[in-house]
């Protein structure tokens, strides 16, 4: 079972864009769960975690004060608001639990100068 993310598109530097994560089949509140981005010929770099409790967020410092984690269990969905975007946020973007679970559908963002 996979995590699938949604709400990624085209922007111009210093927009916004808010991704969506859900997860058919699987319970979020049990998880701790992550934002991912893949940009190309390179690997996956974690972005922003938070825990299932909600106590606890952490953020890449190439994100930290611009994009933010949220999760709604009752809706078993994770966010990921991005504000002040820059070119080098251009990646797909993934959402998965943690520990890592296989790779689900992920969202292009592009963002251009």
């Amino acid at each position: 079972v996979q995590l699938q993310a949604s709400g990624g598109g085209s922007v111009q530097a210093g927009g916004s864009l808010r991704l969506s994560c859900v997860a058919p089949g699987i319970t979020l509140s049990f998880f701790a769960v992550g934002w991912y981005r893949q940009a190309p010929g390179k690997q996956h770099e974690a972005i922003s975690c938070m825990s299932e409790s909600f106590e606890t967020t952490s953020y890449a410092d190439s994100v930290k004060g611009r994009f933010t984690i949220s999760r709604d269990n009752a809706k078993n969905t994770v966010t990921l608001q991005m504000n002040s975007l820059k070119p080098e946020d251009t990646a797909v973007y993934y959402c998965n639990t943690v520990p890592l679970r296989s790779w689900g559908q992920g969202t292009q963002v592009t963002v251009s100068s």
